[in-house]
């Protein structure tokens, strides 16, 4: 082909999730109450601080090890194989939860974390952005190095006793900081 075909725009998404996206066990990428599973959940928000009810949210993430699954099948749920992938929707109070493992260093030198799609309502393209657990490294990651000091604590998590706590608020003064990966138009 010789013709180099402009990209479409994107679609307002959803709200759709109930009947097309979710699966059995989606959000549960260990089983709850398994050993070293935690809980990683959260609340999105709009601009005006009013939850999101109809979101949905993907993760993926490495292991506790730092390695990050290759196999194929992540939507099947087994209750043993770490898939590193998972999806949830929101409730009527813009909660979410997933059943994961806190994921191990991915690189030395860099912070570990839980990379977050987000689905929304008048969202034309979905949204990345990276959940980082807090703790050692923080301050020598790249990535959070290369953000403004005032705009960090927007990708940071917070430390619960059964897990993380991440809240993704969609625009406004908190508006957590989104990101934009090669090859991504939005």
């Amino acid at each position: 082909m010789t013709t180099l075909l402009t990209a479409t725009p994107g679609q307002t998404v959803g709200p759709f999730f109930g009947y097309a996206l979710p699966f059995d066990r989606g959000a549960e990428l260990v089983p709850p109450g398994s050993p070293g599973s935690i809980r990683f959940h959260g609340v999105v928000t709009d601009g005006e601080g009013t939850p999101v009810p109809d979101a949905l949210l993907e993760i993926w993430q490495a292991d506790a090890d730092g390695n990050v699954p290759t196999a194929s099948g992540a939507l099947h749920r087994d209750g043993w194989t770490f898939t590193g992938w998972g999806r949830a929707a929101t409730d009527d109070e813009g909660r979410y939860c997933f059943s994961t493992v806190t994921p191990g260093v991915t690189n030395p030198g860099a912070a570990p974390f839980i990379m977050v799609t987000i689905f929304a309502r008048g969202l034309l393209n979905r949204l990345f952005t990276r959940a980082y657990l807090p703790g050692e490294h923080l301050a020598e990651d790249p990535l959070l190095a290369s953000l403004p000091a005032e705009r960090r604590d927007t990708l940071i998590a917070t430390r619960e006793p059964s897990g993380f706590r991440f809240d993704v608020s969609l625009q406004g003064p908190e508006e957590t900081v989104f990101l934009r990966y090669p090859g991504h138009r939005g």
